[in-house]
């Protein structure tokens, strides 16, 4: 199993567009590296690649990794499709780039296929162009690999807080290779600790986790406004890291950074305290083989 960080920043990338936090103005500057916004590439073969999360950065993530370059045909692509742990437009409007794919299946909770189709009406956009095969995420296998969707809220999208549809609305994903055993946990949101989760995080060698902010009141204090930081299903660090200091074996790492999150900057007393437990936060296009 091999796998690719294509981008390790919450919604708005990092810097965001219209934020002068410190943060983002030292990024601007090159004082601190850029992050795009999150998304994971995964093979369990070496030739045929999923995205889990389709980001809006994903043309520029895409070509950016050799991997995934197209051919031999002209167009011949080793992209296979999508796996989407949830329903936010952070997560979904980069399937709008991929709409001259041929052949490419996504795979999500049926809750998130209800709002992409039906809230949204993102599917009969693509399906315009070149149709999708859409299928509801469970446990299946693909190319090598073991995929369970692991249930972790209900929290919507703010264009489906309507919706009656019953979830899970956001789930986390496990692969395992067939052939090395390796196991991989992919849960860029995560709203609380659920119950079970301490199994998928011991069973696994590898578990890539919500790192958002790193306080509950982070995102006032960076900008000066009040903010809806509550409301966003993200939990902070400084809840996640106790939890994480359980499973020292487990290789383990923070990502879906926002941009006023002082772990960005490696020099901070917050992100020396991440290394200290033991956990990394990784750069973009940082690869992972189990």
């Amino acid at each position: 199993m091999k796998a690719v960080l294509f981008g390790t920043a919450a919604g708005g990338g990092f810097p965001q567009w219209n934020c002068a936090c410190s943060l983002c103005v030292r990024a601007r500057s090159g004082a601190l590296p850029s992050r795009s916004q999150d998304c994971l590439a995964i093979t369990g073969n070496g030739t045929d690649w999923w995205l889990v999360n389709a980001s809006p950065d994903i043309r520029t993530q895409i070509t950016s990794c050799a991997l995934l370059n197209p051919g031999p045909g002209a167009r011949e692509t080793p992209l296979r499709g999508a796996l989407l742990t949830d329903a936010e437009l952070d997560h979904t409007l980069g399937l709008l780039t991929l709409r001259g794919g041929a052949g490419l299946t996504v795979w999500a909770p049926s809750a998130v296929l209800h709002a992409v189709k039906d809230q949204f009406d993102l599917r009969t956009v693509i399906d315009g162009y070149s149709p999708l095969s859409w299928r509801e995420a469970g446990s299946f296998a693909v190319d090598g690999l073991r995929v369970t969707a692991v249930p972790i809220s209900d929290k919507r999208p703010k264009y489906a807080r309507s919706s009656t549809v019953d979830g899970p609305w956001v789930v986390a994903y496990r692969f395992e290779d067939v052939v090395s055993g390796g196991v991989l946990v992919y849960a860029p949101c995560l709203a609380s600790w659920p119950g079970g989760f301490d199994e998928v995080v011991a069973s696994a060698d590898c578990v890539l986790l919500d790192g958002t902010f790193y306080a509950a009141s982070e995102m006032g204090s960076a900008t000066g406004s009040s903010s809806g930081q509550a409301s966003m299903g993200h939990l902070p660090i400084t809840a996640s890291l106790p939890e994480l200091r359980r499973f020292p074996s487990v290789r383990r790492m923070y990502t879906h950074l926002n941009n006023t999150n002082p772990v960005l900057d490696p020099s901070s007393p917050e992100a020396a305290s991440v290394r200290e437990a033991g956990v990394e936060v990784p750069w973009d296009g940082t690869v992972i083989e189990l």
